[in-house]
C-alpha cells in the first residue's frame, strides 16, 4: 500500500509519496499546475506497484482540477481539513515549515489514519456550490447599500420608513429617486405628489396617502443642509442596488435549474426554502459521507466545544464554528424562519429562551435540531413529515 500527500497551492503543488512502512518511495517533488505537471504526477502513480491513496488539504478551488483529473483516472482520493493536518503535524518534535515537509505530513496522516475515500463529487454539486457561494457573495453589498440607504434616511427624512412596510419596495424606490430628504418631499405639489404615488403603485395610493406623507415631511425632524448630499448618495446607492438585485435573480433561476437534477425532499423541511436549500445540498455534498447526524453537525461547526481538565469543566460552552461558513449562515437563515413556521421548533426555541438563554444561542440549538432534520431527509431520500407540538 502507498500514500500519496499533495500539498496544494496555486502555482504548484507539493508531492510526497511513503510506502505502509513510512518509507518515502522517492523523494518528495513540486509539480507545476499544468497539464505538463499533471502528466508528471500521473506517471509517478503509475510507477507504483501497488494501490495508493491520496490525500489533498482542502484549499479552496486551487485542488478542484488536480481533484477532477486523479478520480478520473479512478484513484481514490481523501479531501483533509486543514486543522486535521495541522494537528497532525504538532505530534513532530522539528519544527519544520515548508510546502513539501507538509506533503508528508499529510501522506504520515493517511498512513496513520486510514480515511476512508472520498466519494467523486458530481459536476452538479460542483456547480451548485459555485452559485449558492456567487448568490451569497452578491448578496452582502446589497445588506450593505441597504444599511446605509437606511442611515442615510435617518438623518434627513427619519420618519420615512414608517409609511411602507418596507423603504425597499418599488414604490418607495420610485419616490426616493427624484428627493430624498424630507425638505425635499415637503416642497413637492400635493397634486404631483398624489400622481407619483399614483403611476407607482398603477392606481393603489390615493391622494390620502399622498397627503400623510406631504404632512410627514413637512413636520420632520431631518436635516435639512444635508438634503443635497442625501439626495446624491441616495441615487449613488439605489443603482447597485438595483443592478445587484437582477443579477441575483439570474443566479436564482440557474440555481433552480440545478436543482431540478437533484431530489428536491430537502424543500419539505420547515424553514428550508430554494435558494436555502440549494446552499445545504452544495456544502453538505454526499450524505452518505457522514454515517450520524452528529458527524453532520461537527462538519457545520455548530457543535459545542467542551474544555475539562481535573476538577474544573468550562460552563459557558461555544460552537466550534470550524466547519464552512456559508452552511452555518443557511442553517441560520433556515432556522429563523423555522421557528415562524413549525410548532415544534418554535416550542423548542421559546423554551430554551426560558431557560435564560440568550436568542443567538437558543437560535443555535434550533440550527442543530434543524440540521438532524436534514440529514434524514437526505439519508432516507425522502419527504419531511411535520409533527404537531407537544
Amino acid at each position: 500500500m502507498y500514500y500519496c500527500g499533495i500539498d496544494v497551492a496555486k502555482r504548484k503543488h507539493a508531492i510526497a509519496l511513503i510506502d505502509q512502512h513510512g518509507q518515502a518511495v522517492q523523494r518528495s517533488f513540486t509539480m507545476e499546475n499544468t497539464r505538463a505537471g499533471f502528466d508528471q504526477l500521473l506517471q509517478a502513480l503509475t510507477a507504483l506497484d501497488g494501490p495508493v491513496l491520496i490525500g489533498l488539504e482542502a484549499t479552496g478551488h486551487y485542488g478542484w482540477a488536480l481533484y477532477d483529473e486523479l478520480t478520473h483516472h479512478a484513484y481514490p482520493v481523501v479531501g483533509l481539513h486543514a486543522l486535521q493536518v495541522h494537528a497532525f503535524r504538532k505530534s513532530g518534535v522539528r519544527q519544520v515549515k515548508s510546502d513539501r515537509t507538509d506533503a508528508v505530513w499529510i501522506a504520515e496522516f493517511l498512513r496513520f489514519s486510514q480515511p476512508e475515500p472520498a466519494q467523486p463529487t458530481t459536476a452538479v454539486f460542483l456547480q451548485l456550490k459555485d452559485l449558492s457561494r456567487f448568490h451569497y457573495h452578491l448578496s452582502e453589498p446589497i445588506g450593505d447599500a441597504k444599511r446605509k440607504l437606511l442611515s442615510v434616511l435617518d438623518r434627513v427624512f427619519p420618519e420615512y420608513e414608517t409609511l411602507f412596510s418596507s423603504v425597499f419596495l418599488t414604490t418607495s424606490r420610485q419616490l426616493l429617486a427624484p428627493a430624498a430628504s424630507a425638505h425635499e418631499l415637503a416642497e413637492f405639489d400635493l397634486q404631483e405628489l398624489t400622481e407619483q404615488l399614483h403611476t407607482a403603485r398603477r392606481g393603489r395610493f390615493d391622494r390620502t396617502k399622498a397627503a400623510a406623507l406631504h404632512t410627514l415631511a413637512q413636520q420632520s425632524l431631518g436635516v435639512r443642509f444635508l438634503a443635497d448630499a442625501a439626495q446624491l448618495q441616495v441615487r449613488c446607492l439605489l443603482a447597485p442596488i438595483d443592478l445587484l438585485e437582477e443579477q441575483r435573480h439570474l443566479v436564482d433561476d440557474a440555481l433552480a435549474q440545478l436543482r431540478d437534477q437533484i431530489p428536491p425532499y430537502i424543500t419539505s423541511v420547515p424553514g428550508v426554502g430554494p435558494t436555502t436549500g440549494a446552499a445545504l445540498l452544495a456544502e453538505i455534498g454526499d450524505i452518505h459521507r457522514f454515517d450520524a447526524p452528529e458527524k453532520l453537525v461537527a462538519y457545520a461547526g455548530i457543535d459545542a466545544t467542551v474544555y475539562q481538565t481535573g476538577q474544573f469543566e468550562a460552563r459557558q460552552m461555544h460552537i466550534s464554528k470550524r466547519g464552512s461558513p456559508y452552511l452555518r449562515h443557511a442553517l441560520w437563515q433556515a432556522a429563523s424562519r423555522a421557528i415562524m413556521h413549525d410548532a415544534e421548533l418554535r416550542a423548542y426555541y421559546d423554551r430554551k429562551r426560558q431557560e435564560g438563554k440568550a436568542h443567538g444561542t437558543a437560535l443555535g440549538a434550533v440550527c442543530r435540531k434543524l440540521l438532524t432534520r436534514v440529514y434524514i431527509v437526505l439519508k432516507e431520500n425522502r419527504p419531511y413529515q411535520i409533527r404537531t407540538a407537544r
